[in-house]
This record gives structure tokens, sequence and C-alpha cells, in this order.
């Protein structure tokens, strides 16, 4: 073999072309593309900089730095993205789990409740890490997708959780009828058309629209659940949203003006608002 074909040149390579193409991490990338495929850690990649790679390993190795050329989000190449210390299965069907949501999920464990609400659950992501870390909880899972609730169904199993997982297909709390629950949590889609064009390729264009983008209210989801979540709370359940960048104050707002009580923000770890949670009655 060339020296084309050692880790260390790979890399160099991989690292020069996603520079290019204006990935924001591009030896990272390449890194984690090359050691998944090898099935190591990054650490042997540098132990081991002058190993030869096989034909196969080469070859699917260019196969999955042409899709992250295309700004394909790494998650979805490799087929899963940890949160909250899981490992989650991840489609285009599905947002890629990010990092600020597990202040949502700190949120509904700080409560300990016994029975939980996920509104627009995605890949599952905060309804099975609750369940796991909440062994007697039961969480009810809800998504207009239905390739959505085909891989959180998956990661309920994979983390041991399905049997106190129910997914329901449905728009938002539609499929909860005649339920109510200890916390109703949600991560709805919060990014306005008008700012599609200021996302990242890899968010813009390959995660599924309806999870992200709202049209031209940004707050059009959190204005439907504040208004109709109560429904579905139990005496003094907490309601608990999700929200962008300098939204925090106007969803607080619409939640007081609901009726809900001892109206919280939560920064995520960058200091931003990042959940509002209150209480009802």
């Amino acid at each position: 073999m060339s020296d084309a074909r050692t880790i260390t040149h790979l890399i160099d390579q991989a690292e020069h072309l996603l520079q290019r193409a204006g990935v924001d991490t591009p030896r990272l990338d390449a890194e984690i593309l090359l050691a998944d495929l090898l099935g190591v850690g990054r650490a042997y990649l540098y132990a081991h900089p002058e190993q030869e790679v096989s034909e196969r390993v080469f070859q699917e190795c260019m196969r999955r730095l042409e899709r992250r050329l295309k700004r394909e989000p790494l998650a979805y190449i490799l087929g899963r993205a940890e949160f909250y210390a899981l490992e989650f299965t991840v489609t285009p069907d599905v947002l890629v789990p990010r990092p600020e949501t597990e202040v949502l999920v700190e949120a509904v464990l700080a409560k300990q409740p016994a029975t939980v609400a996920d509104i627009g659950t995605g890949s599952g992501c905060i309804a099975v890490a609750v369940a796991v870390n909440l062994p007697q909880v039961r969480v009810w899972a809800t998504d207009i997708s239905a390739g959505a609730l085909r891989i959180a169904a998956e990661n309920a199993q994979r983390h041991g959780v399905a049997d106190r997982v129910q997914f329901l297909q449905g728009d938002l709390l539609q499929p909860l009828a005649g339920l109510r629950f200890d916390v109703v949590a949600s991560n709805p889609p919060y990014v306005a058309e008008s700012e599609r064009l200021s996302l990242q390729p890899e968010v813009r264009e390959w995660e599924p629209a309806h999870a992200l983008f709202t049209g031209a209210d940004p707050l059009q989801f959190h204005r439907r659940l504040s208004a109709e979540a109560h429904f579905h709370l139990r005496e003094g359940g907490w309601l608990m949203l999700e929200v962008g960048m300098g939204q925090a104050e106007a969803v607080a707002s619409l939640l007081e003006a609901a009726g809900y009580r001892q109206v919280r923000i939560r920064n995520d770890l960058a200091g931003i608002g990042r959940v509002v949670e209150g209480r009802y009655r």
C-alpha cells in the first residue's frame, strides 16, 4: 500500500477537504469517521499514525467523506448520536439530539415525576433518557411523524425501557385525550422560516423541516402548548418547554398568562435561557 493509505495521511487529506467545504470541525470529523470504520477510539489513531488501512476501509472512508462534504450531518453518516450519556440511533427522520436539550431532561428529572408526556419526541431522546434515569416513571411520547416514532421505539428498546414508554402518533397533545400527567415536556419547533438561511447547511438541508420550522411565528407551538397542556396536567403538574435563543422571556409570559405559577427559566451551559417551566395551580 502507498502512504495515501496510512491513518495519518487519510486524516490529513480528509481534514483538508472538509475544511475547504466549510465544515466547522474538519479534523475532528475526519478522525471520528475513520475511528468508527476501524472500530477504535480516536486515541488509537494518534498511537498508530503510520498504520495502513485495508482497501475496504479506504473505500468506505471515501464514501463517507463524500457524504460529509455534502454537509450531511456526521450523526446521520454514523447512524447514531450521544445524548445524556446514552447512544441513540438517528436517521434523517429525526433531529440530531443536541446538548442543550439535556437541560430539559434535567428539569424533568428534578421533579421526580411518576408520569410524563413528551410532546414531539423525535428520536425519543428525552423520553428514553427520563425513563432510564427514573426507573419507576411511565412516559407517553407523541410525534406527528411515523418515521420518527419508529426510531424512537427502537431507541426505547435499545435502552431497555420499551415497557415504560408508550409512543403515539398525532399532532402535539391530540393523542393523549383523557390522560393527565405530572409533567408535560416538549422541545417543539421554534425556528421562524425567515431564519432558515442563517442556519448551517447540516441543519437546513438535512434535518426534518417539520421539526425545526414554525412558519412566520417562531412561538406558535409554545402558544398552543401553554394554552392546551393544562388539560393534561394533574393538579400541581408542570409544563416544561425548550426555547430558542432570546425566546425565554416571551414564553415565560405565555405561561403566566395561561395561569401557571412558579414560572422559571433554566439556562444552558452557555448561559442562554433554554427551558421555561411552570406549575399549573
